[in-house]
C-alpha cells in the first residue's frame, strides 16, 4: 500500500466514523464520562466496599457471541494478565471463542498498562495498526481497557484522534463488560465508561486461566502508598481486600483441579487485610492458612517493604509449600532518594528487613526493582544503590531508567539527571546484577533441584523447561509426559540466567 492509498483509506474510514454519529460529542461525553481525578485520588476516604456474589451475564447477552471470536492483547503486569483471564471468561460465557488472529476476531480488546511511557507508546502504535481492520470490517468492535483508560489524558487523546475505537473502560468495572459491549454493538456510538471511584469487589466472575499448572489468585486491589513516581494508586484505586474465606476457597478449587503453583496477587500484596474492619487479619495469617492446603507451591507479589511485617516473616519461616523466592522492590539504596520517592522506609529499615527474612528463610533468593536517574540523584547516591545490591546479594533485578509519568508528583520535579548519565548508571548496575546472578547460579552446579515442568523450551521443542522453588529456569531433556509435574533434575551446566540438567528418578532427594 503506497502513501496515496493509505491517505485515501484513512479518509474513507474517518468519513465513515463521522457518519456513524452526528451527535455533539462534547455533550455526549459530558454525560457518560467522568475523568479520573488525580487531585482527588489522594483524598479518597475509607468508604465501605461492597462484596457482590451474584454476577451473571444479562439474559440478552448470553448467546450474543455464538459463532464469533474475541482477541485480547495484554500489556503490563500479572494483575493485567489476571484481568484478561476474567474478561476471557466473560467473553466465553457469552458464547465467544478465543482467537490469536486479528483478521478472525469480531471483538479486539487492548488491555493496557500505564506504568511507563514506553508501554503507552506501544498501545498507541497498536491502535494505529488496527485502523485498517476497522475499514475492512466495520462491524469489528475495538476496545481499550486497563490502566491507560484510567488516565484522563489518554482517554482525551483517543476521543480526539482515534474515533474508530468503539469502547473504552477502566480497571474498576470489568464486570460491566457485557453491558459495555452491548452498547458498543447496538448503539453504534463510542462507549466510554471509566469510573473514578473504585468498584466494589465482585466475586464469582468466570475465568479462563492460562494453562492448568500455575494460577494467579487476586487477594486485593489498589494501592495507597502514592510513591511519587507511580501512577498505579490513581489507575487501580485505593486498597481493598477480598474476604479470606473467598480467597481460600479459590485456592482450594485450584488445588482440587490439579494446579501445582499459585501466586497471590496485589498491587501492594503486603497490605492485605488492613482495610478489613471486622478482623485483625493480614497476609501472614492468610498464608499460614494457605500453606495447609494441598498445593505444592505458593508465591506472592508484589511486595512493599513498608508493609512486610514480622508476622509474615514468621510464617514464611515455616516453609513447606511457601517458596524461598521473595521479590522485594527497593527502588533505590539511598535514604535521601527513597524519601523523594515517598517510599516511607530508609536504607537501614530495608536492610534490617532483609536480615530478618534471611534469618527466617536461610535459603531465600531475593530479587528486586531499581530505578536509576531519579530527579536529583547524585553519583554518591547511586553508589549507595550499588553497595546495597552487593550487601543484599540479589539473585535478579528489574532495572529501569526513570521517566516521568504525567499526573504523578515526581513529574513536577526537574528531571535533572542527563540521559547519558542515566544510561551509564544503568549499564554499571546491570553489569553488577549480571555478575551476582551468575555467582548465585554457581551453587546449583551438581545439585538436585525440584522443577515444576511448564512445557517445551522456547528455543528447542525437544527440551523441556520449568522453574525451581527459587524461580530459576531449568532446561532438560525428558518425556513430554513430565509437563505439569514436579520432577527432580540434576544440574549439569550453569548459565547466568538459566540452568541445564538431566531428569533423575522421582525418589531422589532434593538438596536445594
Amino acid at each position: 500500500m503506497n502513501e496515496e492509498q493509505r491517505k485515501e483509506m484513512n479518509a474513507v474510514l474517518d468519513s465513515s466514523v463521522e457518519k456513524k454519529s452526528t451527535k455533539d460529542f462534547s455533550k455526549y461525553f459530558e454525560s457518560t464520562y467522568t475523568p479520573p481525578s488525580l487531585k482527588d485520588a489522594k483524598k479518597r476516604g475509607k468508604s465501605d466496599v461492597n462484596f457482590e456474589y451474584d454476577f451473571d451475564i444479562p439474559a440478552d447477552m448470553k448467546t450474543i457471541g455464538v459463532g464469533k471470536k474475541f482477541l485480547i492483547r495484554t500489556y503490563g503486569c500479572q494483575m493485567n494478565e489476571h484481568d484478561t483471564e476474567v474478561m476471557s471468561g466473560i467473553f466465553m460465557a457469552m458464547g465467544y471463542e478465543a482467537t490469536v488472529d486479528t483478521k478472525e476476531a469480531d471483538v479486539i480488546l487492548l488491555n493496557t498498562c500505564a506504568i511507563r511511557e514506553n508501554a503507552e507508546n506501544k498501545v498507541f502504535g497498536e491502535i494505529g495498526h488496527l485502523k485498517p481492520l476497522k475499514l475492512e470490517n466495520p462491524d469489528l468492535i475495538i476496545g481499550i481497557c486497563g490502566c491507560m483508560s484510567q488516565e484522563e489524558s489518554v482517554v482525551n487523546r483517543i476521543l480526539e484522534k482515534h474515533h474508530f475505537i468503539d469502547m473504552i473502560f477502566g480497571t474498576h468495572n470489568i464486570h460491566r463488560l457485557p453491558n459495555i459491549l452491548k452498547d458498543a454493538m447496538f448503539n453504534k456510538e463510542m462507549v466510554v465508561e471509566v469510573w473514578s471511584k473504585e468498584g466494589d469487589i465482585i466475586e464469582n466472575l468466570p475465568k479462563v486461566r492460562k494453562g492448568s499448572i500455575k494460577g494467579w489468585v487476586n487477594i486485593m486491589y489498589g494501592c495507597d502508598k502514592f510513591c511519587t513516581y507511580c501512577i498505579v494508586p490513581y489507575t487501580r484505586g485505593k486498597e481493598r481486600s477480598r474476604r479470606p474465606e473467598d480467597i481460600i476457597e479459590e485456592v482450594r478449587h485450584l488445588a482440587r483441579n490439579g494446579y501445582k503453583e499459585i501466586t497471590l496477587l496485589g498491587q501492594n500484596v503486603n497490605a492485605y487485610g488492613k482495610d478489613l474492619k471486622d478482623m485483625n487479619y493480614g497476609l501472614g495469617d492468610l498464608m499460614d492458612e494457605i500453606r495447609k492446603i494441598d498445593i505444592p507451591r505458593v508465591r506472592f507479589t508484589t511486595s512493599h517493604p513498608r508493609d512486610f511485617d514480622d508476622r509474615l516473616v514468621e510464617v514464611l519461616g515455616k516453609g513447606g509449600n511457601l517458596v524461598e523466592h521473595i521479590h522485594l522492590p527497593v527502588q533505590s539504596g539511598s535514604s535521601e532518594v527513597l524519601k523523594l520517592m515517598a517510599r516511607k522506609y530508609s536504607r537501614e529499615h530495608y536492610l534490617e528487613l532483609v536480615r530478618k527474612i534471611k534469618d527466617a528463610v536461610p535459603n531465600a533468593a531475593l530479587t528486586t526493582d531499581i530505578i536509576v536517574g531519579f530527579p536529583n540523584e547524585t553519583e554518591e547516591q547511586f553508589e549507595e544503590t550499588m553497595s546495597l545490591v552487593r550487601e543484599v546479594g540479589y539473585e535478579g533485578c528489574y532495572t529501569f531508567i526513570y521517566s516521568p509519568r504525567e499526573g504523578t508528583p515526581a513529574a513536577k520535579m526537574e528531571d535533572n539527571v542527563p540521559m547519558e548519565v542515566k544510561k551509564e548508571r544503568l549499564q554499571r548496575l546491570n553489569a553488577l546484577v549480571n555478575e551476582q546472578a551468575a555467582n548465585a547460579m554457581k551453587k546449583y552446579a551438581g545439585q538436585i533441584v525440584e522443577v515444576l515442568v511448564e512445557g517445551e523450551s522456547k528455543n528447542n521443542p525437544d527440551v523441556l523447561a520449568g522453574y525451581t522453588r527459587t524461580s530459576k529456569l531449568v532446561n532438560f531433556k525428558a518425556p513430554k509426559s513430565a509437563i505439569g509435574k514436579l520432577v527432580k533434575v540434576k544440574i549439569t551446566d550453569v548459565r547466568t540466567w538459566s540452568l541445564n540438567g538431566e531428569m533423575i528418578e522421582e525418589t531422589a532427594e532434593v538438596t536445594m
